[in-house]
């Protein structure tokens, strides 16, 4: 199967109602995988938390934590699946949130992790 990319979710999005997503990215890094992937084109990510609030989001060392599993996790979806790990996209403009911190989503596809 090919696919086109990677759209990532917060847990706050009103689509979530545990089957729009693919994996599941928790507070502590932990990474839930569905037990199948849905969508033909896309795997979808989800981060727990609330992105579309600055008051709402999560403290920022769990944020890093998070944000490092779901760096890792595109890297090694894109070389599973042969996709481009920089075709990271938004569920939408209010998913995964206004605040969402995208600069540290950092994606290092030949140099390793930061």
């Amino acid at each position: 199967m090919e696919y086109k990319g990677f759209i990532v979710h917060h847990s706050r999005c009103s689509s979530i109602n545990g089957k729009g997503f693919d994996f599941w990215v928790d507070l502590n890094g932990e990474i839930v995988a569905a037990p199948l992937l849905t969508d033909p084109d896309y795997i979808h990510i989800c981060l727990e938390g609330d992105y579309g609030a600055e008051a709402a989001l999560p403290p920022p060392d769990a944020r890093r934590k998070q944000l490092f599993a779901a760096s890792k996790l595109v890297v090694e979806l894109s070389k599973r699946f042969r996709i481009a790990p920089l075709l990271v996209e938004p569920h939408g403009e209010s998913c995964p949130g206004s605040f969402f911190p995208w600069n540290e989503l950092v994606i290092y596809p030949s140099g390793g992790y930061h």
